[in-house]
């Protein structure tokens, strides 16, 4: 229980700070740290991530960053397409599972490292205003790539959604990480209605943990964020991520049948 509840302040502190890219940590700290297997590690990292981006959305909705209207369209389009991913995710085998996790891992490392996202938007008005409805489609179809890679890996998806809040929509940087913590509880919620037969049997005590600890320090780095330089912070965290990602690949590919 103590590793679940240092890896859950890890995931809290990414989430708490950078809103995105923390719930990639989740899966193999629970597959490789904890000793869950796959099918229930998504699950569990889906709930965690669900409680611990509350911790991260209170203090910026007394900040009014959330853009709501944007974070229900985004949301909306995920639930199906994380029933959808949650399918896909049951017809593969679990090594390649997550060997495209891993790979899926160095994506979001790279994005991260690269940084300098364009903040002036597709759908900035020239008033500095957003007309989001002009960008519906492409909010939509991100929404909906988010939920698949959601059901399919139980991740939150805030590491896609930030930048496309940016790119896509023109929000700026404190109001794409508040929006997006938002997205990201409501694609958790769909994931685990998605895997609910699964969830009926997950080992609460150690959720408890996990999740309580995250919670915790997600709500506390939410209220350090603004005062933290970003740039350093996702620099850091993306060395992280590619060290992780190696492990994951490795250990998939020299010992698959310890996955449970």
């Amino acid at each position: 229980m103590v590793l679940a509840g240092l890896f859950g302040a890890v995931i809290g502190l990414a989430l708490g700070l950078l809103g995105a890219g923390g719930s990639i940590l989740a899966v193999p700290a629970l597959v490789y740290g904890v000793g869950q297997p796959l099918q229930m590690a998504i699950p569990t990292s889906l709930a965690v991530v669900a409680v611990s981006s509350v911790g991260g959305i209170a203090p910026r909705t007394r900040r009014a960053h959330v853009r709501w209207p944007v974070a229900l369209v985004f949301g909306a389009a995920g639930i199906p397409a994380a029933f959808a991913g949650t399918a896909l995710g049951r017809l593969v085998p679990q090594r390649w599972l997550l060997l495209a996790f891993a790979a899926l891992m160095v994506v979001v490392a790279v994005r991260m490292l690269r940084g300098g996202e364009n903040h002036a938007g597709a759908c900035r008005t020239g008033e500095g205003g957003i007309d989001w409805r002009s960008c519906l489609p492409k909010s939509l179809g991100a929404g909906a790539g988010v939920g698949v890679l959601t059901g399919l890996f139980g991740v939150g998806g805030g590491f896609v959604i930030v930048p496309a809040l940016a790119a896509l929509l023109g929000l700026e940087a404190h109001a794409a990480v508040a929006t997006s913590l938002v997205i990201v509880l409501i694609n958790s919620l769909a994931g685990l209605a998605a895997h609910a037969t699964t969830a009926a049997s997950l080992d609460y005590t150690l959720l408890a943990v996990f999740a309580g600890t995250a919670l915790v320090i997600s709500t506390l780095a939410g209220r350090l964020a603004p005062r933290l330089p970003a740039a350093t912070l996702r620099r850091w965290f993306a060395y992280i991520v590619l060290i992780v990602a190696a492990g994951v690949a490795t250990a998939a590919i020299l010992n698959p049948t310890a996955l449970g």
